[in-house]
């Protein structure tokens, strides 16, 4: 069957779609090298970091390896949150978690305020979200994002009068892929029937496992084809256009 038609029976089988944020709605990529440029040099850390690109992929590094662990619940937001500035400064000055700990409360208030003035959208987000609202299907976020930041960044963007219902990891206090948060946004949204749920998300190894886990649809979006090897079990887009299309055709079938 061509792809077409099955990304259609997804939508067909839908009553929820639920969308991953960052890197599905929001381009977190562009936003966050904004704003990680604008906290260099806030914060003066050419004192660390002679260029702008050196204090980025130090910064990435440890954040990327530190959100893996926050979501294996390994570490609290909080341990994260300090962490993600400390370890890469560590890494050219001696200091400990608390000598650190004001500057690193700084640093992610003033990084998480220019995260959420941002306004970077995926290629056809804001398209996929008019098509699903104008088709009446009900729209979610599911996230694993700080509810601190992800709220305004909804409001930024332009979406929050256009989403249904957004659900958190903070919310209940656990992260995607652990099937307890589909479940809880099932019971918030008023319809627990697995069937009527469909994911789309980035990443194949939290957004897609939790919803094949928690029985829902899955679709992963995956450009230029990265991620196709690992997305066994969902159907794979490698842009948000097919989805539009395929939201549109399943109700007019």
């Amino acid at each position: 069957m061509p792809q077409e038609e099955t990304l259609r029976d997804c939508f067909s089988r839908a009553k929820w779609v639920w969308l991953d944020l960052d890197d599905t709605l929001i381009d977190f990529k562009a936003n966050s090298a904004e704003a990680l440029r604008l906290t260099y040099s806030h914060f003066c850390l050419q004192r660390y970091f002679p260029t702008l690109e050196e204090w980025t992929q130090s910064y990435m590094k440890h954040n990327h390896a530190l959100w893996d662990r926050y979501n294996r619940a390994e570490i609290t937001q909080k341990y994260l949150r300090v962490h993600r500035f400390l370890d890469p400064i560590s890494e050219h000055v001696a200091m400990t978690e608390e000598e650190f700990a004001g500057m690193a409360s700084e640093m992610d208030r003033k990084y998480l305020d220019y995260l959420a003035e941002q306004k970077n959208l995926v290629d056809g987000a804001m398209e996929l979200v008019d098509t699903l609202r104008a088709y009446n299907y009900k729209i979610g976020v599911l996230s694993n994002g700080f509810s601190d930041v992800q709220h305004r960044k909804i409001r930024t963007a332009g979406l929050e009068g256009k989403i249904d219902l957004t659900v958190l990891s903070d919310d209940i206090g656990v992260n995607k892929p652990d099937t307890r948060l589909y479940r809880h946004a099932m019971e918030l949204a008023g319809d627990t029937d697995p069937a009527h749920h469909l994911m789309i998300g980035d990443n194949p190894a939290i957004d897609i496992a939790g919803a094949i886990a928690a029985g829902w649809d899955a679709i992963l979006l995956a450009p230029a084809g990265k991620g196709e090897d690992k997305s066994a079990g969902c159907l794979v887009a490698h842009s948000l256009r097919p989805l539009t299309i395929a939201a549109i055709a399943a109700r007019k079938a």
